[in-house]
């Protein structure tokens, strides 16, 4: 799964990397991004066009009665979600790319130091582009209307999304067997056109190992309360 990464480039070095204007609203760098955080995601929609706008991080599809149904749906196994009903009307009309600098993940050793439960510590990895690039992982969005809220009120339509999962090519496999789907930048138009002319299943597949880079980070960010730069530094021989 994806349950954590991190969101550091400037908002307008990011809507000149994906061809946006630049967003209405600008989110802070955010090394820690968790679920149910706000995010960018990148949409394409016949009446604006391409835009870089700001959902939350869990997705709620519009027939949800209750919006916390959105933490239990932060990601989207790319095997099902054609079929899965809380996925395959996104994935059929309201498809987008959700920005990170690199996301994290964590590795069990079967041998090694010992947390507090007596398991072995599970040790953090950051996982990124190796050309310094955003990575583009593939993702849906929905809009959820609160029905106890008037239909004028800015609060009554929320924009959630869902990061899109696939099985982990051989090098980060070795970290753990999921990871997200990203989409290559020429591939963009295709897996955002808002004409959905294209089958795009044949795009639901894992990068190409020789695109991302993986290194140990502190623990440090296996808290939700921390965060900064520190936490994509890499782990010196040593360090925990």
């Amino acid at each position: 799964m994806c349950g954590r990464y991190a969101a550091a480039k400037d908002p307008a070095a990011l809507a000149q990397e994906f061809e946006t204007p630049a967003p209405a609203q600008v989110l802070a760098a955010d090394f820690n991004v968790a679920p149910t955080k706000q995010v960018y995601v990148v949409v394409d929609r016949p009446e604006q066009g391409r835009s870089l706008e700001i959902a939350r991080w869990g997705l709620v599809p519009s027939w949800a009665k209750d919006p916390a149904i959105g933490s239990r749906l932060i990601n989207a196994r790319a095997e099902t979600i054609a079929s899965k009903p809380a996925f395959r009307g996104a994935f059929a009309k309201r498809r987008c790319l959700v920005p990170a600098t690199g996301y994290y993940e964590w590795y069990q050793p079967a041998d090694g130091p010992l947390a507090a439960s007596g398991k072995p510590r599970k040790q953090p990895f950051f996982i990124h582009p190796a050309d310094g690039a955003s990575l583009a992982m593939a993702g849906l969005y929905e809009w959820w209307r609160d029905a106890t809220r008037p239909e004028d009120d800015p609060a009554a339509w929320r924009l959630t999304c869902t990061i899109i999962t696939t099985d982990a090519t051989d090098e980060v496999g070795r970290i753990h067997d999921r990871m997200p789907m990203t989409v290559p930048r020429a591939a963009w138009a295709q897996w955002l056109d808002p004409q959905h002319r294209v089958d795009v299943t044949g795009m639901l597949a894992p990068a190409t190992a020789a695109v991302l880079d993986a290194y140990p980070v502190s623990t440090a960010v296996n808290s939700v309360r921390n965060n900064g730069p520190e936490l994509i530094a890499p782990l010196h021989e040593g360090e925990e």
